[in-house]
């Protein structure tokens, strides 16, 4: 995996919209392999939390694809908190990106769809897994 690359597309996402106060780019096994987190933010997440977060947004995601055959095939996944906003948004098969934002976020579907997703559609042959 060219870690350079993930590196860069993480600072892409978190400086594509203020909203964004961190970014993690997650393996299948939920092995955060890249994170970025704007300066001055506060994720309220330890860094094993952050992994907690990763472990289960996989888990869900996983359970979920069993219902695609019926429901279509999940686009982003969010999840609004107290303090916070979450996303999960697969990348391929083998990754996954995911955002934390400031609680008072509210356009996050135009965010997504407008921003986020053609920035992955654009670099989704670079996402590529080491042979398991």
């Amino acid at each position: 995996m060219d870690y350079e690359f993930l590196y860069s597309f993480s600072k892409r996402v978190l400086s594509s919209d203020e909203s964004i106060s961190w970014v993690g780019i997650t393996n299948k096994y939920s092995v955060l392999l890249a994170t970025e987190q704007r300066p001055g933010s506060n994720t309220f997440l330890t860094d094993e939390e952050n992994e907690e977060f990763s472990s289960s947004s996989i888990t869900r995601h996983r359970k979920i694809t069993m219902l695609e055959p019926k429901i279509g095939k999940v686009k982003y996944a969010f999840g609004r908190y107290k303090n916070l906003c979450r996303a999960t948004i697969p990348i391929n098969e083998d990754f996954y990106l995911l955002l934390m934002f400031d609680s008072a976020t509210r356009y996050f579907d135009d965010l997504f769809t407008a921003k986020i997703i053609p920035m992955i559609e654009n670099e989704k042959l670079r996402f590529v897994a080491p042979s398991d």
